[in-house]
């Protein structure tokens, strides 16, 4: 399988796509080019290849080397084209770097076909931006363990485009409600209350763009919405040259697959913004609800996410970052023994407060 790796047109290095620059870069000679530029030199360059020389297979049937059932077809190999190592990833790797020389990889044949995104919204938040996120998120934090926050905590940090199929649809929904007005009065002898019931109809469209859901196995769908939303005004043309110096993986949850996601998903919203004009009732529950999705479209993208992945007592912390708005989530290990020491002070604080009381009233 084919490797493509964009070199620096001044020193020949490898590429990379700078977040901050929006931009290609060379860390070794510092040279930044515009996207098309690049592409366009590449293009020169493959054209000027000469053609590699046909050597006999060496295949399973003349090796040695024995698979167990289905482990070799998750596996894919590829030859880094600057230093002739071999980049072992799996059926969904497309983007990777090269664990001999670092120079970033990006697997074409991954991408193509039925595989190729439409979409990419490139990386806005770098390296650096992840990990001041992280630290910042574990700021005031008087529960979390004391040396958490050491920067060796941070075990590995990855830059990755996340497959995700966008949905695109119109709604028409007619939802009914069963409320309830409460009114109480008293007089010399009782207390009287009057309960009001009402049947409430809400009816109307809404439309949607670019309701995202995951199209990885890999990615905790908790956390891929827990960092939405992405700003798809920013959302450009797929070009492989996006996806150099960052992981990335090519979809194994098809669009059929994803649907049934995405209506839960359409159908919620359209729900709670009806919910939302049944204003002045004690309750409102639900009686009907009826939407109707029309005109569905489907695009494919490839969005950017910042994982970082900490151990603490055998434990793995995993958190994920925005690469494009920067918004964080992620669980935090909690220190039993600030927590316990926080609640035997408030308890004292309680008891103090209520031994006053009683001292007062006596």
């Amino acid at each position: 399988m084919s490797v493509t790796e964009y070199k620096c047109p001044c020193c020949g290095a490898g590429l990379k796509f700078s977040s901050e620059a929006q931009q290609m870069a060379c860390e070794y000679c510092g040279t930044r080019f515009d996207v098309e530029t690049v592409k366009q030199y590449n293009e020169t360059l493959q054209s000027q290849e000469q053609p590699e020389m046909q050597w006999e297979t060496y295949d399973t049937e003349s090796g040695n080397g024995n698979w167990k059932e289905g482990e070799q077809e998750s596996l894919r190999g590829y030859i880094c084209p600057s230093c002739g190592g071999e980049i072992v990833g799996d059926a969904t790797t497309a983007a990777t770097k090269c664990p001999y020389c670092d120079n970033p990889a990006v697997m074409p044949n991954q991408l193509s076909g039925m595989f190729k995104p439409d979409y990419v919204i490139p990386f806005k938040k770098s390296k650096q931006d992840a990990q001041d996120a992280f630290r910042q998120n574990c700021k005031g934090k008087y529960l979390l363990p004391k040396f958490f926050l050491q920067q060796q905590r941070i075990e590995s940090i990855q830059g990755i485009y996340v497959p995700f199929w966008l949905f695109d649809c119109d709604t028409d929904s007619n939802i009914s409600y069963n409320a309830t007005k409460v009114h109480t009065w008293s007089d010399s002898n009782y207390r009287y209350t009057k309960t009001d019931h009402f049947l409430i109809n809400r009816a109307g469209g809404v439309d949607f763009e670019k309701v995202p859901v995951d199209g990885s196995t890999k990615m905790d769908d908790t956390y891929m919405e827990a960092i939405e939303p992405y700003r798809y005004e920013e959302m450009v043309d797929f070009e492989t040259m996006y996806l150099s110096g960052y992981l990335a993986d090519k979809y194994d949850v098809d669009a059929d697959a994803g649907k049934p996601h995405a209506n839960q998903r359409i159908r919620t919203s359209v729900e709670q913004l009806m919910r939302d004009t049944v204003k002045g009732y004690a309750t409102v529950n639900v009686k009907n609800s009826n939407v109707r999705l029309k005109q569905g479209k489907v695009s494919y993208a490839l969005l950017p996410v910042w994982i970082l992945n900490t151990n603490y007592q055998g434990k793995l912390y995993t958190f994920a970052m925005n690469g494009q708005t920067g918004k964080f989530v992620g669980e935090l290990p909690i220190s039993w023994k600030r927590f316990w020491s926080l609640f035997a002070g408030f308890s004292v604080g309680f008891s103090a407060i209520a031994s006053a009381i009683a001292w007062f009233l006596l």
